[in-house]
């Protein structure tokens, strides 16, 4: 059975899972649904069309499902996602999602989010991610898996960060990053491939060297940069990950994140 403290306040409507502890003074709103064997330690508030997956620790001050920051929100009512296995820690904030961004922000499983981390209106991230100290992400941002967001960084609205990135801290991230990238500074500039992360994710030498190779051949060769995508474009077939970056940036609308002497 659940457990929910006495000084809590469940609203009528509200779903707990089984095993599920509601600890001192929080606070869940009608329309929240959160799975099994959950810990919310003290004072979680969670409103809106929220769902919370199984095994989540949450920790205090976390606000899950609060109003878009947007000023075309009229007070619809829309969702927050949020998978199993996450660790949110204190006074972290995730906003549900706009009419018309599509009406949902979506966090995948496993996901650790450090204190005062923040996940804006209409975000999709995926699995494994780490959101190191107020790491921020703008509305509309699209996070891949087994990213890492270095603390006191942001996201401009609307960026993409590929599968399997290293962000530094105190990063501000205006671009897109490719899968796999590495970017440091003030503003994001590509500094080379996450090696340490394709290592952990069992890489082979011989993988690794043949994405390096192909990475120095994109950002490094001579010509253009239009110039040297067109040129490594046949290397799509030599591993997943060069194919995976490729068709990346061809599906961009923004700005790519670029090395520094690229900009």
């Amino acid at each position: 059975m659940s457990k929910i403290d006495p000084t809590a306040r469940v609203a009528d409507g509200a779903v707990i899972g089984e095993g599920t502890e509601i600890g001192p003074f929080c606070i869940i709103g009608p329309n929240v649904v959160i799975g099994a064997n959950c810990k919310l330690i003290g004072h979680v508030h969670v409103t809106a069309q929220t769902t919370i997956g199984d095994d989540c620790t949450i920790y205090p001050f976390a606000s899950l499902g609060t109003p878009p920051q947007s000023l075309s929100y009229r007070g619809e009512l829309t969702k927050l996602e949020i998978g199993s296995g996450c660790t949110i820690r204190e006074s972290v904030t995730m906003n549900a999602g706009t009419v018309a961004g599509g009406g949902i922000t979506t966090i995948g499983d496993r996901g650790y989010f450090m204190n005062c981390s923040h996940v804006g209106h209409d975000c999709h991230v995926g699995n494994d991610v780490i959101f190191a100290t107020s790491a921020t992400l703008g509305g509309h941002c699209e996070i891949g898996d087994f990213v890492f967001i270095g603390g006191l960084s942001a996201v401009h609205q609307f960026t993409r960060i590929g599968p399997q990135v290293m962000v530094g801290g105190v990063c501000g991230v205006r671009d897109d990053i490719i899968p796999f990238g590495l970017v440091n500074g003030q503003y994001a500039v590509l500094e080379g491939l996450n090696l340490i992360g394709m290592k952990r994710r069992k890489f082979t030498k011989q993988r690794l060297a043949t994405v390096r190779g192909f990475y120095q051949k994109l950002f490094h060769g001579a010509g253009t940069f239009a110039e040297r995508l067109e040129a490594v474009r046949p290397l799509a077939g030599e591993d997943p990950a060069i194919a995976e970056i490729l068709g990346f940036i061809g599906k961009g609308k923004r700005p790519l994140c670029l090395p520094a002497i690229e900009k």
